[in-house]
């Protein structure tokens, strides 16, 4: 690999595979390679992979395919949570160098040919970053997962839940407003198992940590900026959540549940017992209280082994009394090494693609309701997308502070004059395709 200083980087699955991807491209621009956007050109490509279901999976083997044609002499490098579990399969494919594991994946932040780092899982992985490649930059706070769910592959692919320290968060957190970012979106593989870690204090949970950082960065930059939760347990909604969601300024309005299914039977059954989703409602009542308008998404599996009718219904009923603003519906997805794996009573592939499609029609009906909601508001506050992220002759789009999406719609801007990465106040015209159109407001900076 000597010699080859260019590469080119593929990214698939979860914000924390973004974040660390982006980890790897900052150190290997500082060790002097150069990226390229053109896999072609590349003499190293990297293909951070993503395990999560088999449609992730069968992705992988495409992209690696599809990159080895584009570029027959490159070294592809796999990393992320197939690299884990399927190494011997994938370092089949054509064109690989090299599977990397997530115990050694600290080593691809030298330079090629990179080293062998002595990586324990109990220990949080090195990754940082300074900037971002996107227009919202993303705070990677825990990684792993020790819960063990049924249906999950992540624990064999992430290992057990470690969680960053403080002090390197709210550092990193700082550096990214001060490079110019004004949203930060929290993330983590398990929010609910991170543990608050800073000199002389040691376990406070997710809401100590969100209390703390609101509170280091709120007095220069509320109003400037905000921080986005990228996801949680519905077990982590309790009295004190709602007291810190209440007290911090820079919170966007907006939370998404890793909730998976509504009927708590289901839930036993996927080893996730410790949440009774019938409180749910409740919480939200509460929640309204404190923010009058918020958008709320949520992670839903149907057809899991031994799902009835009933139960499917069930947690139908839960999802319409819910003021969802969107899902995530996936159908179950049969993964190897999982305790679900092996269960009886295998739902068939057209039940769980119906239920999945039933579910979708009442998230979109709910969507459209909530985005027709938010044409009676007067402004929204809306990140809008760098250039690089999407096609240059579209309008530009962002997310608002709902996190819902938005298209500019007039020209009564110039598109070279709106700001990027800033928050941007806009006045909502009209709902098109799953996306709010908008137009900037007078005095458009927030």
């Amino acid at each position: 690999m000597t010699g080859q200083n260019t590469f080119f980087l593929a990214t698939l699955g979860c914000k924390v595979n973004q974040y660390e991807s982006h980890a790897l491209r900052e150190a290997w621009l500082g060790r002097g390679l150069r990226e390229t956007k053109d896999p072609a050109l590349a003499g190293i490509i990297l293909v951070n992979s993503c395990a999560v279901t088999a449609k992730a999976v069968a992705d992988v083997r495409a992209t690696v395919r599809r990159l080895n044609r584009a570029a027959p002499g490159a070294a592809i490098i796999i990393s992320g949570c197939a690299a884990e579990v399927l190494e011997k399969e994938l370092a089949g494919l054509p064109g690989v160098w090299a599977v990397v594991g997530q115990a050694d994946k600290a080593g691809l932040l030298a330079a090629p040919p990179f080293t062998a780092v002595d990586s324990k899982e109990t220990a949080y992985p090195p990754f940082a970053v300074s900037g971002y490649d996107r227009s919202r930059a993303v705070l990677k706070i825990q990684d792993g997962c020790s819960h063990g769910c049924a249906y999950c592959i992540v624990p064999l692919t992430r290992g057990r839940a470690r969680s960053r320290a403080y002090a390197d968060a709210v550092e990193e957190a700082g550096r990214l407003l001060r490079a110019g970012f004004r949203e930060i979106v929290i993330s983590g593989v398990n929010l609910r198992q991170y543990t608050l870690t800073s000199e002389g204090d040691a376990g406070g949970d997710f809401w100590d940590f969100l209390s703390r950082l609101d509170a280091a960065l709120a007095p220069e930059w509320r109003g400037r900026a905000r921080l986005r939760i990228s996801s949680l347990e519905p077990g982590q909604l309790d009295h004190n959540a709602l007291e810190v969601l209440q007290a911090c300024a820079m919170l966007a309005p907006h939370l998404h549940l890793s909730l998976q299914s509504g009927s708590p039977s289901v839930l036993w059954r996927m080893g996730r017992g410790h949440y009774d989703p019938a409180s749910l409602p409740e919480f939200f009542t509460a929640l309204q209280r404190i923010w009058p308008v918020f958008g709320l998404g949520a992670d839903l599996l149907t057809g899991f082994p031994g799902e009835s009718e009933a139960e499917f219904a069930q947690g139908l009923e839960l999802c319409r009394a819910l003021p969802l603003t969107y899902a995530h519906v996936f159908p179950y997805s049969r993964r190897p090494g999982t305790r679900a794996a092996g269960m009886p009573d295998q739902v068939p592939p057209e039940v769980k693609k119906d239920r999945a499609a039933r579910l979708r029609a009442l998230v979109q009906e709910k969507k459209e309701h909530f985005f027709h909601f938010l044409l009676t508001l007067p402004r929204l506050q809306v990140v809008f997308e760098d250039r690089e992220e999407q096609d240059g002759s579209a309008p530009p789009r962002g997310v608002c502070e709902f996190y819902a999406d938005c298209t500019l719609g007039s020209a009564d801007k110039p598109e070279h004059d709106l700001p990027r990465r800033e928050i941007v106040t806009v006045r909502p015209l009209a709902v098109r395709k799953n996306n709010l159109v908008v137009e900037p407001a007078h005095g458009a900076r927030d």
